[in-house]
């Protein structure tokens, strides 16, 4: 059962909501039909390599490399 996001034309709220089949999903602030379907960020386990435990970890860009971001900003 896929979770989407949206945003209610009606009330602007932001929302997750698990969708089953044919369901037509509705804002559980205001009732309203009128929903856009949001592009979700897709995340993932990202591992360090399994160093040491106190290091940063990558953000999984394969620019970061194993000590994290510190290198951009």
């Amino acid at each position: 059962m896929p979770l989407y996001e949206y945003s209610c034309q009606k009330c602007s709220q932001k929302i997750e909501l698990l969708i089953r089949g044919d369901e037509k999903p509705e804002c559980p602030h205001c009732q309203s039909t009128k929903l856009t379907k949001l592009l979700s960020v897709v995340s993932g386990h990202v591992s360090n390599g399994g160093g040491d435990s106190g290091a940063a970890g990558g953000c999984g860009r394969p620019q970061c490399g194993m000590g994290g971001c510190a290198g951009l900003g």
